[in-house]
């Protein structure tokens, strides 16, 4: 019988960003803190980054691509590495997200995570798993924020969500954490290439409760739905079960508030949670 040697497992999408991150450093003769002073990043951060133990965060591959004019290289690698922060179920449906050029949303509990605030999201992570660890809070924060990024760029999506009014009803992370939401919330309303609608609880049954829904289109003029459990992800892409989902989508709309009346709807209850 033959016994070879075990194979090396390949290395994860951040090791590598934090070994071209060494070399570019250290071709430039940098060091830590002189780099952490050019990309505005404190040099605890660049040594566990350096070292693959921090994720790093949405805005530093850009300031990396610019001071060494690698042409995108350390973006190209944190798209990776934002997958590699999720279970595998999921990343199919990232990895769409990233490439659709129109997202049409349900949420029934929660804000949408594009619409999160961080510290919304990190109650979120918290309460679903109360044993994780503060690092991998971070780590599932900072992958949601930088999913976010692709909305304020050049290339961002137009978007539709339609957000159950009972979400708005479930006060998440304490009082200043949901203003801070809220808040957000109604920006977005307000923001161009957006819409964002509430679902009345007074529209009463329909056929997305239960869970949530993505609709995506893709450049070669494809659509591909993704449905979301507690801890189960589905892609969809079967021509009929896609325009099914549409179709209870187009529904949602037409029985939504006004992205008007939302916004409205939202700048009460921030007052009301004022006071």
């Amino acid at each position: 019988m033959k016994v070879g040697r075990p194979k090396k497992a390949a290395p994860s999408a951040r090791q590598l960003f934090g070994t071209k991150l060494r070399r570019y450093r250290e071709d430039a003769g940098l060091t830590q803190e002189a780099l952490g002073l050019k990309v505005q990043i404190s040099k605890s951060h660049l040594s566990r980054i350096e070292n693959a133990e921090y994720m790093p965060p949405p805005e530093l591959p850009k300031a990396l691509d610019d001071y060494f004019q690698t042409g995108g290289i350390f973006a190209e690698l944190y798209e990776v590495c934002v997958l590699e922060v999720y279970p595998n179920q999921f990343r199919r449906s990232l990895e769409l997200e990233s490439r659709a050029l129109v997202i049409k949303q349900y949420c029934g509990q929660l804000i949408p995570g594009l619409l999160q605030t961080e510290a919304y999201a990190r109650a979120l992570f918290d309460e679903f798993n109360p044993y994780l660890s503060p690092e991998e809070i971070d780590e599932y924060a900072s992958g949601r924020m930088a999913r976010q990024a692709r909305l304020r760029g050049k290339d961002a999506p137009d978007c539709s969500f339609i957000v159950d009014e009972a979400a708005l009803m479930r006060r998440v992370g304490g009082p200043d954490v949901w203003r801070e939401q809220l808040v957000r919330l109604a920006e977005e309303t307000e923001t161009k290439g957006r819409i964002v609608q509430i679902l009345p609880l007074a529209a009463g049954c329909h056929g997305l409760m239960g869970g949530s829904l993505v609709l995506m289109a893709l450049e070669e003029g494809v659509w591909t739905a993704y449905e979301e459990s507690i801890s189960t992800g589905t892609v969809l892409e079967e021509y009929r079960a896609v325009l099914r989902r549409e179709q209870a989508y187009g529904r949602l709309m037409a029985r939504a508030w006004s992205p008007a009346r939302t916004a409205e709807h939202i700048r009460s209850l921030i007052e009301e949670h004022a006071t």
